[in-house]
């Protein structure tokens, strides 16, 4: 599964969703979803965006986590 870590970059370098918002110019509730990990589809212009604005690579905010619950076949 791929988790977004957005929340631990934020914390770790003290900017707030809000700040993020502003800067990214995308909407407070598309960020704080995001933020939260609850985005099912990930929007390739949103993650550039937020990656421009934090100078961060997409490794810095992107993880892949292996799901053993469900093996693929």
């Amino acid at each position: 599964m791929v988790r977004l870590k957005i929340d631990q970059y934020l914390t770790q370098h003290g900017i707030t969703r809000y700040e993020l918002a502003k800067r990214t110019e995308v909407k407070f509730q598309t960020i704080d979803r995001y933020y939260k990990n609850r985005v099912v589809r990930y929007d390739s212009y949103i993650l550039d965006r937020i990656c421009k604005v934090l100078n961060c690579n997409l490794s810095d905010i992107l993880e892949y986590v292996k799901d053993e619950e469900t093996p693929i076949s």
